[in-house]
């Protein structure tokens, strides 16, 4: 079974090798889009070309943060290339399969064996739990352990799907759900590690330097991420945050529906900033 991770980046330095390494690891084929990249990136996409097991394209940048032409390209590429399956896929997560299943690959495989064409993602997010944290230039996979699960809405990351022959629709919601008729979702959600930002540095300059397509946000499309202002982030007391034990199990059981760093908290909902 040939599975495929279409995964798109501008200037994901401090992510890309880590991303890489991983998805490779875990028996997964990445198709990589760099939009542009003005850093590390393309060396490192490079890199790991030659190496073996990622293709590299590049798609022109404009000055813009384009993403609904980017998961349009996405959406090409998942009707033509020859691959099982297809990963939608960020330079900032790490995606697991459930115990039992050792790697992404073994765990699709045996999905995609019970007849099952979708599979869901649970989403935890990682972070510094204050200004003072940076773990940029280090191993934040295996150093950052405080964390917080994310679901705004049901099924919020139907992330990865079976190549069924036609065209499916990524656009429409923004990447977070893939959309195809027939679709069987897998009733057991992988998880998803979200590493969102690094340093309260590096989330400044992620979103504070983006400049957004006007087109999306008269969609609706990155309205928090839009506003962001470096002025406005506070760090929520520590204890908001659950601690990944040992034994490399999530709590998913009190999921947040918004990020602090980007939502300011409304009454009754402080501890969802």
């Amino acid at each position: 079974m040939r599975i495929v991770a279409l995964l798109a980046v501008r200037n994901e330095e401090l992510y890309l090798a880590r991303c890489l390494e991983h998805l490779l690891a875990q028996g997964i084929e990445v198709h990589l889009i760099d939009h542009g990249s003005t850093d590390a990136t393309p060396a490192i996409a490079r890199e790991f070309a030659r190496r073996g097991g990622v293709t590299v394209e590049s798609f022109p940048y404009r000055g813009l943060y384009e993403w609904g032409k980017i998961l349009q390209r996405k959406e090409e590429l998942a009707a033509h290339l020859p691959a099982d399956w297809f990963i939608h896929h960020d330079a900032d997560e790490i995606r697991e399969a459930p115990a039992p299943w050792r790697t992404l690959a073994e765990g699709i495989a045996a999905v995609d064996e019970e007849g099952y064409n979708a599979i869901d993602f649970a989403e935890v997010v990682f972070t510094p739990t204050g200004p003072e944290e940076s773990f940029e230039g280090r191993d934040y996979v295996a150093e950052m352990r405080h964390y917080y699960p994310f679901a705004p809405r049901p099924e919020h990351r139907v992330n990865a799907w079976k190549n069924l022959g036609a065209r499916v629709d990524l656009a429409s919601s923004g990447g977070h759900r893939v959309q195809f008729p027939r679709q069987r979702l897998y009733p057991q959600p992988f998880v998803l590690r979200h590493y969102v930002f690094l340093s309260l540095a590096h989330l400044c300059r992620k979103y504070g330097e983006r400049t957004f397509d006007p087109a999306e946000l008269s969609r609706g499309w990155h309205g928090q991420r839009a506003a962001f202002r470096a002025e406005g982030v506070r760090f929520p007391p520590r204890e908001f945050f659950q601690v990944l034990g040992p034994d490399g199990r999530f709590d998913l059981s009190q999921p947040r529906r918004r990020h602090f760093f980007l939502a300011r908290p409304t009454a009754g909902e402080a501890g969802d900033r």
